[in-house]
């Protein structure tokens, strides 16, 4: 069986143009597949649609989380509930070609385990953002030991034993390009260009952005905390020479210190990095809190197409954090 994973928010626009482009692709493969719809508490019609179109094939499935917990939480959820021998995330506003699908699969059957969809040109965005994109990735290869390749999204094939793996991780903070990046495994690639959205508009602001990346690198690397290590002794050796030559100056040759600007300029700034190391520390220990406290992942409001009462989140040792389904 092949598994489509499809989280969805605020895509009623979408739907009907997705459905019917993925179901030719997939009836035309010659395995058995499903489509795992997730709708992550979308204010629209989102849902509406969904259980319309699983009225019209059963093998539509739905996931209707109880509030919005975000894409990649959404994305989670579908790969714990898919049951297909090979599993591909994608986006429903048809971004992503349904007919690189049969590609994908063609690859997967030749013995990949994973194959990624990477785009071959990003000229839909800026200059500055695919300048800060090919910067961060650069960056994340030298930081982590994780290859996440660049213009490579959510849309991949994944062999089962990945989606096995990647459904052991039960950490909260979900960069799911680091995450289906770590466990490894024979990983193929597969350029296309990104179509144009087809309805409604994007939700990723600047600065949702700007968190997703720091989320990347804090969730993937601990050299931001590792390297105040380095700062801090290169600024105790400076003062520490600086201290030198000032004594010097003064006991040899008579020479008094002065500027005071100089010395508050210097203790502000020495401030500044202070405070900065302290909120990358903090960066940290939000985490580790957000881990301790071991909530669910994503609670299920209702679903449409399954058997089993619950999703468990993590290994069986972490069965205690399981989704809770609170509508049957």
């Amino acid at each position: 069986m092949i598994s489509l994973v499809a989280p969805a928010y605020n895509e009623a626009k979408n739907l009907v143009a997705f459905v019917e482009a993925v179901t030719v692709v997939l009836d035309g493969i010659g395995e058995p597949w499903e489509i795992v719809f997730v709708d992550d508490g979308s204010k629209d019609d989102t849902l509406g649609m969904l259980l319309a179109a699983r009225a019209n094939d059963p093998r539509i499935k739905v996931v209707s989380l109880a509030r919005n917990f975000g894409k990649d939480v959404a994305l989670t959820a579908g790969l714990h509930h898919a049951r297909g021998r090979a599993v591909i995330p994608i986006d429903c506003d048809l971004q992503h070609p349904p007919e690189l699908i049969a590609q994908m699969v063609a690859r997967w059957r030749a013995g990949a385990d994973m194959v990624i969809g990477v785009r071959s040109k990003r000229t839909e965005e800026g200059f500055f953002r695919r300048t800060a994109s090919s910067w961060y990735y650069g960056l994340m290869r030298r930081m982590t030991n994780v290859a996440i390749p660049p213009n490579a999204g959510d849309f991949r094939l994944l062999d089962r034993k990945i989606v096995e793996v990647i459904n052991e991780m039960p950490e909260r903070t979900r960069f799911m390009k680091g995450i289906f990046a770590w466990p490894g495994f024979k990983t193929e690639s597969i350029e296309f260009q990104a179509n144009v959205r087809a309805g409604g508009k994007t939700t990723w602001s600047p600065f949702k952005l700007w968190r997703f990346a720091l989320d990347g690198l804090f969730s993937f690397s601990t050299v931001p905390l590792k390297i105040w290590t380095y700062i801090g002794g290169a600024a105790a050796l400076g003062a520490f020479v600086y201290l030198m030559i000032t004594l010097i100056q003064k006991l040899f040759f008579g020479i008094d210190a002065e500027g005071y600007a100089s010395l508050l300029i210097v203790m502000l700034g020495f401030n500044g990095l202070l405070l900065l190391s302290n909120g990358i520390q903090g960066e940290y220990i939000a985490r580790i809190f957000d881990e301790v406290k071991g909530r669910p992942l994503f609670v299920v409001g209702k679903k449409w197409g399954f058997d089993e009462p619950s999703v468990h989140v993590g290994s069986a040792a972490q069965s205690a954090e399981a989704s809770r389904d609170v509508a049957s």
